[in-house]
């Protein structure tokens, strides 16, 4: 539903409850809460975006497709930022690869390779977002867990698993990994090397051999707790050649045992006011797990029995009284028990409970001990409810007894969910709930192929129909066809564009099988949400947005939307004064495009929404100026991404060789027909290079480093850097900037803001110096988490260091000076690469329409057809063809996408191949 649309047929519903006489001076107008927020929203509207994926997981020599959906407020296609950015994330936090792309009403799409000469197998973590809603926290990012296997990884499968002693100081790591070829047949009596590390600390290492069985055991302690979480084990297996097959397993730091949460309704249990308690049981790989069990109070004495209704979560209903206490005791469905003391029931207190079954109506109940009525009596108290920010309810009422009901039309509401609150008049939260409010709005969708059953190679024709209730919609839509039995995936466990937006997106934390509850619609469905709303807690829009509306201290923005791609920058003349009225050449030889831009009064110019492909050069000319060869033109530098957080969406496959094995067995094949060059092992040769390149063992300034660096970052990734001081930022692992200062993201995060001592061959320099560094000079980039024996950091107060290594000068013949001249940079001329969109094309599909060849060789595709750009009619119809591969069994299509008023739909068609 568009959002101007659906404001002006709602306004704001503000229903005045037995008005209070007098307004208390303290207090703050519910108009006020209004119009502020209102005020907010307009100026802060919500981008979202979703992801649709070919498959869920990959493989070495595989490539991703993948389509952008980005939408504003209530789900319509954004036109506020044209620029969507796509980054991948290995096990460590690192960042190892990134899309730039345009958006054209909302969408977007491209493809990302996968080298086994680039990517390693392991989780990757993908996040997605546009520079506006780097305003916002992170974790309302799309976030999704893509595991990438090795095909070629099968004569050595490894498998993990963690046995933890997690707490806050010291931490028992226990893992076992058993080594076995793809037969069987274990790796007996190997040795093996190992280490735990994250993204600035080596946290233990070891060595050991592998048992008659192929089993190594792995244990150490570590104070370094906080840090486990977003660590990877390395193993490094020696084969009978001598050489290393390396190996990477996400750490598993989840406490053994079940994990109990309890959630009072409202947000807290009061004494004497009767309330439902859901809990979450929880297994250490954050899964769901059934549970049943009683509630006693100090006596023994049995007040409920209960148990879990879906992935490990139940409610039950509770009276506290006052002076008793009271206690939760389980039974899990692996036949583990437990007890856990219920939370601490509030002696005075008011709370809202919300009754969700009514198809048409939202029943709220707010209830108040006779502690907190007599002191609250006859006061004012206001109830909002919000839905992406945006209130489209709101009540004030006169406390006169300790019982308040009303229902609520839910036509006041969009589909997704709604946060109710209690305010007192001074605009303090009292009491909080969040419910799902599902209207019969989502996109009517249906594929329909003209066949049920298919032979090998046959061709498929599939019709495509799209429709608002009974109406066809114009939308845009993106599909894939998978082999299930290649690509099996649990429909309920899928993100979809209905679940991540309607859901995933508001809320922070993982979600168990988030679209369960768009798959299904029936009465079961709709409770197990219901309980998924009491026990998910965080939502986007919190307490800490009311307030700081309300009291007019909202934090400034950082970001703006991005039109397009914008190159700015300064003219010069070589004294420093700004050129006004200046003339810039702008030429990109790669387009066979030119234009010019003159400079304001500071000597300031820019191109505006260039279109760029991400390896184009700009070349930017002041020559053409009077005196122009005494001019010096300095572009200013790009943002780069988002220093990384950790955020674990779940998802992530433990044993990835094992758990996808027919899988990776079957790409190995379709590798191997296509003549395509692999990697036999993931094998680390320790060899002598041919060339010395420049290193910090070059200096005696960095004498006592570790010999070896904790990160390496290649040269070449800065080519075309305008900035390097900017890049540098961006493209180091787990590094953060702020106040002319680098720091490692970790240590600044915790409060340890102790800053890295930054050298340049040797030389110590502060951050500012770094602007002035020659991109295209740099050799690499080595970074240490410690000073190991050299003292830098104690005489420093710093901690850690980082070294830039330049290139050498080559040694050549002698030139004349006129050659010289001609070698240095001209400042009136600068060439530039500074990241333009990336492409995209048209995924293969082979058509066997030639008796001839129909039948030459193998096809062994996965991922059977990708199309995201499917558009339907003004009858809201589109068809497409492909042709099968030479699997058999079920093929499974997957067609997702948004029409132009933002409504959204997702359908899955299976049919058989013979």
């Amino acid at each position: 539903m568009n959002l101007r649309k659906f404001l002006f047929a709602l306004s704001i519903s503000l229903t005045i409850i037995h008005l209070s006489a007098l307004a208390q001076r303290d207090s703050i107008a519910l108009t006020s809460i209004i119009d502020k927020t209102s005020k907010y929203t307009g100026g802060h509207p919500t981008e979202k975006v979703f992801l649709h994926f070919d498959k869920p997981f990959y493989a070495l020599g595989d490539t991703i497709w993948v389509k952008a959906y980005v939408t504003i407020d209530l789900h319509v296609p954004s036109a506020l930022s044209k620029i969507v950015y796509i980054d991948f994330t290995d096990g460590q936090n690192i960042l190892v690869a990134e899309l730039k792309l345009q958006l054209i009403n909302g969408t977007a799409n491209s493809y990302l390779p996968l080298p086994a000469s680039y990517f390693k197998p392991g989780n990757y973590h993908v996040r997605a977002y546009t520079r506006w809603m780097r305003n916002f926290d992170q974790a309302f990012f799309f976030n999704k867990t893509i595991s990438i296997g090795s095909s070629e990884s099968g004569q050595v499968i490894p498998r993990i698993a963690f046995k933890n002693a997690i707490t806050d100081k010291i931490s028992k790591i226990n893992a076992t990994v058993v080594y076995k070829d793809q037969d069987g047949k274990p790796y007996a009596n190997k040795k093996v090397s190992w280490k735990v590390t994250n993204d600035d600390d080596n946290i233990g290492k070891g060595k050991g051999e592998t048992d008659a069985n192929g089993k190594l055991d792995i244990s150490f302690s570590t104070d370094k707790s906080s840090a486990l979480s977003s660590s990877v084990v390395v193993t490094d297996l020696e084969m009978d050649d001598k050489k290393i097959v390396s190996k990477t397993f996400p750490m598993q730091t989840d406490i053994p045992g079940v994990d109990l949460q309890f959630f009072p309704e409202g947000g807290y249990l009061i004494n004497g006011v009767r309330s439902r308690v859901a809990f979450k049981a929880l297994k250490p790989d954050g899964l769901g797990i059934d549970a049943k069990g009683t509630v006693t109070d100090n006596t023994g004495t049995v007040i409920a029995d209960f148990s879990s209704e879906h992935l490990g979560m139940g409610v039950f209903a509770l009276q506290p009284e006052s002076g008793k206490t009271y206690k939760a005791n389980f039974t899990f469905a692996d036949g583990t028990q437990s007890s856990l003391d219920l939370p601490t029931a509030r002696d005075e207190g008011i709370n809202m409970s919300v009754n969700n079954n009514n198809r048409d109506t939202l029943s709220i109940k707010i209830a108040a001990n006779d502690v907190f009525f007599q002191k609250n009596q006859n006061k004012t108290f206001y109830v909002i409810a919000q839905s992406n920010g945006v209130i489209c309810y709101a009540a004030q009422t006169v406390l006169k007894s300790a019982v308040y009901a009303a229902n609520v039309p839910k036509d006041k509401f969009p589909t997704g969910i709604v946060q109710l609150t209690v305010f007192s008049s001074k605009g303090s939260p009292l009491s909080e709930r969040i419910a799902f409010i599902r209207h019969d709005d989502l996109l009517n969708l249906s594929l329909k192929s003209d066949r049920t059953t298919y032979l090998r190679r046959q061709k498929v024709t599939m019709s495509f129909s799209a429709k608002n209730k009974a109406l066809p919609v114009e939308g845009n839509f993106s599909v894939a066809v998978v082999d299930e039995g290649l690509v099996p995936n649990d429909d309920d466990a899928e993100v979809t564009i209905m679940s991540h937006l309607l859901l995933s997106s508001d809320l922070r934390g993982y979600i168990e099988k988030p679209n369960y509850y768009f798959a299904h619609s029936d009465d079961k469905a709709n409770a197990d949400l219901d309980l998924l709303m009491l026990t998910q807690g965080f939502r986007r829009f919190n307490y800490v947005n009311y307030k700081n509306i309300i009291t007019d201290k909202i934090p400034p923005l950082s970001f703006l939307p991005e039109q397009g791609i914008d190159i700015t920058g300064t003219l010069r003349t070589n004294s420093g004064l700004p050129v006004s009225k200046g003339v810039i050449r702008m030429t990109i030889p790669d387009k066979n495009f030119s234009t010019q831009a003159y400079t304001d009064a500071n000597g300031s110019f820019r191109f505006a929404n260039i279109f760029l492909s991400d390896s184009s050069k700009v070349t930017l000319n002041a020559r053409d100026n009077i005196s122009g060869s005494n001019m010096v033109i300095t572009v200013d530098g790009g943002v780069g991404p988002p220093a990384t957080q950790f955020i674990s969406p779940g998802g992530g496959i433990a044993n990835i060789d094992s758990a996808i094995h027919a899988y990776l067995e079957n790409n190995k094949r379709q590798l191997n027909t296509l003549n395509v060059p692999h990697q036999l092992q993931e094998v680390v040769i320790k060899a002598k290079p041919n060339e010395r390149k420049q290193g910090h063992q070059d200096y005696s300034t960095l004498s006592g480093l570790p010999l070896e660096a904790d990160h390496t970052v290649p040269g070449d990734r800065f080519k075309g850097c305008p900035v390097f001081a900017q890049c540098l930022a961006a493209s180091a692992p787990g590094l953060t900037y702020d106040n002319g200062e680098l720091y490692f993201a970790r240590d600044f995060n915790s409060g340890n803001r102790k800053p890295i001592q930054i050298f340049v061959s040797g030389m110590e320099v502060d951050y500012n110096y770094l602007n002035s560094v020659n991109s295209e000079m740099v050799e690499s980039v080595e970074l240490f988490n410690t000073d190991g024996f050299s003292g830098i950091n104690r005489g420093t107060n710093t901690k850690g260091v980082l070294e830039v290594n330049m290139k050498k000068a080559p040694v050549g013949e002698k030139i004349s000076k006129d050659q010289l001249m001609d070698m240095l940079p001209k400042p009136y001329l600068v060439t530039i690469t500074p990241g333009g969109y990336n492409a995209t094309r048209l995924f293969y599909s082979p058509k066997y329409t030639n008796p001839a060849t129909a039948n030459i060789g193998v096809d062994f595709r996965s991922t059977i057809y990708w199309n995201p750009v499917v558009v339907t009619d003004n009858n809201g119809n589109a068809t497409f063809e492909y042709y099968n591969a030479d699997g058999t069994g079920t093929y499974k299509a997957i067609i997702q996408g948004i029409d132009k008023d933002g409504n959204i739909g997702w359908y899955v068609y299976r049919y058989k191949v013979q």
